[in-house]
């Protein structure tokens, strides 16, 4: 019996320093010219030649001052600040490469649906149907101010701005336009045919809007939908609208219990299991020996700031560890963060921690980091999936482009021996779920 593909997607952000702490620093890392293009354009290449499904950015609105009540430790690390337009690096990539897919991040509370549907289906059309949109609801309080609010929107609120925002992002896609609508017929004058194209009446709590879309349907109409979330609320909004979700866990256990929880829920909203696609965050440090494979992971330590990494997580779980007695255990407290890392050390640990516990283990680099040869990371990257049922990853890189690079050249040709990367097809969505599924049959229900 043939095994299934394993999908890996990039993790990136459009930023100074990516997603690592402090390993800016390596003499190996390039992401400090992440203002230039040509930077973008040698990563999809390499990931794409790879057999990489897509290429996933990330963003995020401002400088996290969680931590001790100040932006000041983000700002001097250059953690996630400054952050450039993620969208706009997508038709580059795109144009100088043929398979490979492209994630971008809008955030729902802080757009507008109209706005976002004309964007993402110019984007697909630019890509030939190579679109994916993540959605977020923006958590950083910093991220409130700079749209004029005091605090951020309570998190079950955003989500239910964000239910609403894509349920008029759906009638938009799918509702306005039918199919055939594009005439061109030069000898009756008919360019488009105007019954064919009918206005969107929305009027909800949270968005007004009428009017058709001012764009003729892409070939996937609605870009693939992704989206991660640990709270009820999200994982119901996950169940409802992701086709792609991403899941946490501090163990094995924890990701596989998430993985079915997050089924069940689609179940609930009359969804079929296949129907989503489930990825889980990992990176790899790979040399041909288990020793050398050690030895860069020591060298990669040395560089790791532990004061840019606590700051990220005091940010992204709402929780100030400088403002906590170090003895304490950590318990969990509902916060307007992110609530998968306010539950990490907390509901979803397998044993309680002490703050410093936490302090020190956010700190270090190499938890939840593959360390091996490539067939050893081959192996545990084979085992993750056969036990806990996730479909992919997104592959996060250490030093970039070095990690992925490595990743590439030493493992993925030991995954291809084995018959586990995806094949690549027409659209985003029929290399996840299969030809002729260009469209999302459950955008075009929930539109109607």
């Amino acid at each position: 019996m043939a095994k299934k593909p394993i999908f890996f997607n990039l993790f990136e952000l459009n930023n100074r320093t990516g997603d690592s702490h402090g390993l800016w620093r390596h003499p190996h890392s390039r992401h400090h010219e992440y203002n230039d293009i040509q930077f973008w354009i040698e990563i999809a290449r390499k990931i794409e030649e790879g057999g990489f499904t897509a290429l996933f950015l990330g963003d995020f609105f401002g400088a996290s001052d969680v931590y001790k009540g100040s932006p000041e430790v983000a700002i001097r690390h250059a953690m996630q600040f400054p952050s450039n337009d993620p969208s706009l690096l997508v038709p580059s990539m795109a144009n100088a490469t043929t398979t490979l897919n492209f994630v971008t991040t809008i955030s729902t509370t802080y757009e507008h649906p109209f706005h976002v549907a004309r964007r993402l289906s110019t984007l697909d059309h630019l890509t030939k149907g190579r679109v994916g949109l993540n959605v977020v609801t923006s958590y950083i309080a910093a991220a409130a101010r700079y749209f004029g609010l005091d605090e951020p929107i309570a998190h079950d609120r955003r989500y239910a701005i964000a239910d609403e925002f894509l349920s008029v992002c759906y009638k938009l896609w799918e509702a306005s336009w039918s199919d055939g609508a594009v005439r061109f017929d030069i000898d009756n004058d008919v360019h488009i045919d105007p019954t064919l194209v009918r206005p969107v009446t929305h009027q909800g709590e949270f968005f007004k809007v009428a009017g058709p879309h001012v764009c003729e349907p892409s070939l996937q109409r609605t870009p693939v939908i992704f989206q991660a979330g640990s709270s009820t609320a999200g994982r119901d909004f996950a169940a409802r609208h992701a086709e792609c979700v991403f899941v946490q866990g501090r163990t094995l256990a924890a990701v596989k219990e998430n993985v079915t929880n997050i089924r069940r829920r689609a179940a609930d909203f009359g969804r079929a299991p296949d129907d989503i696609l489930i990825f889980h965050q990992q990176t790899a440090i790979v040399r041909p020996t288990r020793a050398e494979a050690r030895e860069q992971l020591e060298d990669y330590a040395r560089y790791r700031s532990p004061e840019s990494a606590l700051a990220q997580y005091c940010g992204s779980s709402g929780y100030d560890l400088s403002a906590l007695d170090p003895d304490s255990v950590l318990g969990y407290a509902p916060t307007e963060a992110n609530q998968s890392r306010a539950a990490q050390y907390t509901t979803q640990s397998d044993r309680p921690f002490l703050v410093r516990e936490v302090i020190d283990d956010v700190g270090r680099l190499g938890d939840g980091i593959l360390v091996g040869t490539p067939v050893d990371i081959a192996d545990q990257l084979e085992a993750i999936v056969d036990q806990t049922g996730v479909d992919g990853f997104n592959f996060n890189s250490i030093v970039t482009p070095r990690t992925v690079v490595d990743f590439v050249d030493q493992v993925i040709p030991e995954l291809r021996n084995r018959g586990r990367i995806a094949k690549h097809r027409s659209t985003f969505r029929e290399t996840l779920f299969g030809e002729g599924r260009a469209r999302s049959t459950n955008a075009s229900r929930l539109s109607k």
